[in-house]
């Protein structure tokens, strides 16, 4: 028996996945601009 998964909806920032920051290559991180930070849309 298969089950599907239905597609939850989400309030994460797609930019960021949810994080509110990108880690930078170089080290440290940088606050997502899309978002302000929050993680949120």
């Amino acid at each position: 028996m298969t089950v599907l998964k239905k597609a939850m909806p989400t309030n994460k920032c797609p930019y960021c996945a949810g994080q509110g920051y990108f880690q930078l290559r170089l080290g440290g991180s940088e606050t997502c601009s899309r978002c302000s930070g929050s993680g949120k849309k």
